[in-house]
């Protein structure tokens, strides 16, 4: 009596790890509203030329502005840091192996 052949064995072959490093959406929007921001403050002497602001008003409105857009610029940062922290963190549990010590990739 003859055997049957057995099937050779497939050995699964691991996922490449993908970190993403590009900003996500909500970074993208909040960096572009600071840069609206910032266009926006660059604006004011055109505004108070064409008599739209007073030198006063032109003056508040220049501190706000500022302050607005390094505030989005900072909070943009932010999330495309935390996004990067987070995806990091993720490609280990992705079956990759790789530890503190070495990768076994």
């Amino acid at each position: 009596m003859s055997r049957p052949a057995t099937p050779p064995t497939r050995i699964a072959e691991a996922t490449p790890v993908r970190i993403v490093n590009a900003p996500p959406r909500r970074s993208k929007i909040t960096g572009g509203l600071a840069a609206l921001a910032c266009a926006a403050c660059c604006a004011l002497p055109i505004l108070i030329t064409a008599g739209v602001l007073t030198g006063a008003g032109a003056a508040i409105l220049e501190k706000t502005l500022l302050t607005v857009a390094a505030g989005l610029a900072v909070l943009a940062l932010g999330m495309w840091w935390l996004h990067r922290r987070r995806s990091a963190r993720r490609a280990p549990a992705m079956g990759c192996g790789c530890d503190g010590t070495g990768c076994g990739c």
